[in-house]
């Protein structure tokens, strides 16, 4: 869509069997943002069998308006499915931007959007902003390796459509308003449905704490040692209640399982609290929790690059700190 009449930012609420995933509420917060400093409306738009808890939800984050569309072909993620009927409203209404998840269904969606609508799309974005003297959306993300933040805009084309990482922006609930749901009957042509889901598999990680819900996480690095050693991050977790995480090193080495990884290749998070034991603060792993409301760093080193982002830091040796810092909480919560 090149006419540039297209106006609203809209932010696409995923769900699972009825339930909003976190992600969706998440960007209602950047989306409000960016809504106001264009002068437009935010737009939640739900695809779904039945929306009425999740639009119920919605209706507590900041959106203007909610578009619910529901039918069978939406019970499950479908692209086929999804891509349709998104293309069908864009169509419709003319949003300027799209914000999407950055899941795993999320990164399937966007692309197939943006190639369906021959607009641009931003992948993957930490950071999003409204450069008012062109009327685009800027979007960050990580590029090199991280190694450096490249700031992208799409000049040429509506909507602008882009990515975001789960965990970058926190879900901001805003006091209850009148909130306008549109609701439209979209039916894909059976022909269109290419694939079907024949059959789902939990994965084995989902009996895992969910890092990016996660209030409290301690995360290992290199300095762990050893898979052996993080039996004292597991007890510290279970006398607070945290999930357990793991740098990059770690991961890489065979210490624990890539669904704990934090970092650019892995999960970004925001929690509470975030303690890092024996993780020297590489930029990538930065990048996934920078945004914690507090960090505490637990490293020998004292000039660990950890130490320059974290609220509280202890410098010694990891094996001795855990187990005392372990034993006072558990007197304190006697």
């Amino acid at each position: 869509m090149s006419e540039f009449k297209n106006r609203d930012i809209w932010v696409f609420i995923e769900t699972d069997e009825g339930k909003v995933k976190s992600v969706g509420l998440e960007l209602l917060n950047p989306g409000r943002m960016l809504a106001d400093k264009a002068g437009e409306e935010l737009v939640a738009v739900i695809l779904g069998r039945d929306n009425e808890e999740a639009v119920a939800q919605v209706r507590q984050y900041g959106a203007d308006r909610i578009i619910s569309v529901e039918g069978p072909e939406y019970g499950k993620y479908s692209f086929d499915a999804y891509t349709y009927a998104m293309a069908e409203l864009v169509q419709t209404y003319g949003p300027s931007a799209v914000l999407i998840g950055a899941t795993n269904n999320g990164r399937d969606f966007g692309p197939r959007l943006s190639c369906r609508l021959r607009t641009g799309l931003t992948a993957d974005c930490t950071s999003l902003d409204y450069d008012a003297e062109s009327g685009n959306v800027a979007w960050t993300r990580p590029a090199f390796g991280g190694n450096l933040m490249a700031v992208i805009m799409c000049p040429n084309t509506r909507p602008q459509i882009g990515t975001v990482r789960p965990g970058v922006f926190k879900k901001l609930p805003v006091d209850q308003k009148e909130v306008q749901v549109i609701r439209e009957n979209i039916s894909v042509p059976a022909e269109k449905i290419r694939t079907r889901l024949v059959d789902s598999v939990r994965e084995a990680a989902s009996g895992i704490v969910n890092l990016e819900d996660a209030e409290i996480i301690i995360s290992g690095g290199r300095g762990m040692g050893g898979p052996e050693n993080f039996k004292l991050l597991e007890e510290l977790a279970g006398v607070l209640g945290a999930a357990v995480g793991a740098s990059r090193a770690a991961v890489d080495a065979g210490w624990i399982g890539h669904a704990r990884q934090v970092g650019q290749t892995g999960k970004t998070v925001g929690p509470k609290l975030y303690i890092a034991c024996g993780i020297s603060g590489a930029i990538q792993h930065l990048a996934g929790m920078s945004g914690s409301d507090c960090i505490v760093a637990v490293n020998k080193d004292p000039e660990a690059p950890i130490f320059k982002a974290a609220d509280y830091g202890i410098v010694g040796n990891l094996f001795e700190v855990l187990p005392v810092l372990t034993e006072e909480i558990r007197k304190l919560k006697a």
